[in-house]
């Protein structure tokens, strides 16, 4: 079974060589880091829990602790660094001509009037 590509090939080779557990790295050797990552994208996109994660990204457990381990050695800075340098800002900026307000949102004093 296979996994649902979250990252683009632009994005994915642009972080590939930063990686921890690369070939001459200390420790452990690691075959499936674009896994991991998809694996996180999906937990992020989806607001689920780690528990809730597919099968196909691996153990959630194992994808919790190795997500902590790059949080506190500052991996995931250094991906969203990466990925910003060349970011599409098009799509982000917001306009207040496609944003409405409640009529309430309008600082109205609420409720009813109290009649005396």
């Amino acid at each position: 079974m296979s996994y649902q590509h979250h990252l683009r090939l632009d994005q994915w080779s642009r972080i590939e060589h930063a990686l921890p557990g690369k070939l001459g790295d200390p420790g452990r050797t690691c075959e499936d880091n674009r896994r991991f990552i998809e694996g996180v994208i999906w937990v992020v996109r989806n607001g689920g829990r780690w528990r809730s994660l597919p099968a196909v990204y691996g153990k959630w457990s194992t994808v919790h602790k190795r997500f902590k381990r790059w949080a506190d050695k500052g991996v995931w800075q250094m991906i969203f660094n990466t990925l910003v340098q060349d970011a599409d800002m098009e799509w982000v900026m917001i306009d207040s001509t496609i944003i409405r307000a409640h009529q309430h949102a309008a600082g109205a004093k609420g409720g009813r009037k109290i009649r005396r």
